[in-house]
């Protein structure tokens, strides 16, 4: 956030961007909700927003969407919708470590707000930014998303990546090929592997790989691969890879992932069983959501081992129970009556033909907290109700002391 935060003041500090910005008169504009200096920018401009974000419902705070902690995780949690009394225990912890997170997020922009925006149109704070939003359009949907109460503002469009497979390019056909019935295994574990020293885990990784019959064709810049570090024979590494046309394959066994919300939502769509080894941010979240739908299993990087590994892939491969799943939740996904990227653009399209969306956000958004979750009527029955039990008490002692005394005279 930090990073972004520099970003941020870069951008807003550059007059002739922001004044061919301002000349383009947009009507609306869309925006990365994961990313702060979006909403600056937009009130920078002047502009009606859509927020977009690009992960499940949990991410976002201040939204004042219902989410009752007895079944709805909270971000970072690495819970499910089904949880014990400790699983409940940790989720409530963790709502009340929630609002203190959003609050160090925006303490990283808030100069940067304060320096470019006009005085008495700087926000308060992220909540403000959140809540003056038309809409809000997450990259999720119930294949792969926990059930919970939706508001109107809301609108599920996971999946926007999502398309039929097409052929891949000849030698990755042929190589393909020369493995044989026991097919082939996608690997992506983001950037962040190929860019970091993590030798113990290539280590793991590539001894659990040879172990098994199934090629392994991974996305990893082979420049930056150790030169100590041989490579098996069924491992083919790559600095790119169609990933939705492998996905798409007929040959493709198993997608090891470090669990982005695109390349899960991508696995659904085309009914693939996954292993989620999640390293950053929502990933651990996404992961669980996964292996809760039936869609594959999950191995801590910490915990990876080449037995481990090797067992965990055969499991996933050999078990129907995983393809099954995956072919059901794949069909849960495409038969939603509208396809995501038209579901999008008919919900930008109502917001702008009715000229905003005041008429989806319900007046929870600007409640006060404490108004939100009925406390300050709770505190009224409360003393309605143990006033007089006090009062009573107070009086009863009291005319018992004087009782005592005149006796003791």
């Amino acid at each position: 956030m930090g990073h972004l935060s520099y970003q941020c003041d870069k951008l807003l500090g550059d007059k002739e961007i922001i004044t061919f910005l301002q000349k383009q008169h947009f009507d609306i504009t869309i925006l990365d909700a994961f990313n702060p200096c979006s909403f600056i920018l937009a009130h920078r401009l002047g502009l009606h927003y859509v927020a977009f974000y690009p992960g499940t419902l949990n991410g976002p705070l201040s939204i004042a969407l219902p989410s009752p902690l007895s079944y709805i995780p909270v971000f970072s949690s690495q819970l499910s919708d089904h949880m014990n009394v400790w699983g409940r225990v940790k989720n409530l912890f963790y709502s009340f470590l929630a609002p203190v997170g959003q609050e160090l997020i925006w303490s990283t922009f808030r100069d940067v707000a304060e320096r470019y925006l006009e005085s008495g149109s700087t926000p308060g704070g992220l909540e403000e930014l959140y809540q003056g939003a038309e809409l809000w359009a997450f990259n999720t949907d119930f294949s792969l998303e926990f059930p919970q109460p939706l508001m109107p503002y809301t609108v599920l469009v996971g999946g926007l990546l999502n398309k039929p497979a097409k052929p891949l390019e000849q030698d990755l056909e042929l190589w393909i090929s020369s493995i044989g019935e026991a097919g082939f295994i996608v690997v992506t574990l983001g950037s962040m592997v190929s860019s970091v020293s993590v030798d113990p885990l290539l280590v793991e990784l590539v001894a659990g790989f040879s172990r098994i019959p199934q090629g392994v064709i991974w996305r990893y810049d082979p420049k930056r691969w150790p030169s100590h570090l041989n490579r098996p024979p069924n491992l083919r590494l790559v600095d790119w890879l169609p990933l939705n046309d492998l996905l798409g394959h007929k040959q493709v066994r198993l997608f090891i992932t470090h669990g982005g919300q695109n390349s899960l939502l991508q696995a659904v769509y085309h009914a693939v069983p996954v292993l989620g080894i999640p390293l950053f941010g929502d990933q651990f979240d996404n992961v669980v959501r996964a292996e809760t739908k039936g869609l594959g299993l999950i191995i801590s990087p910490t915990h990876i081992t080449r037995e481990l590994l090797s067992s965990t892939i055969q499991t996933l491969i050999q078990d129907t129970r995983f393809k099954s799943s995956a072919l059901s939740l794949s069909k849960i996904h495409k038969s939603h009556p509208v396809p995501p990227a038209l579901r999008l653009i008919q919900w930008v399209e109502h917001v702008l033909h009715s000229g905003g969306g005041a008429h989806l956000r319900p007046a929870s958004l600007t409640q006060p907290w404490y108004q939100r979750y009925l406390l300050d009527l709770v505190l009224l029955l409360s003393l309605g109700l143990f006033g007089p039990v006090v009062l009573c008490w107070t009086f009863c002692r009291n005319k018992n002391s004087r009782y005592k005394h005149k006796k003791i005279q």
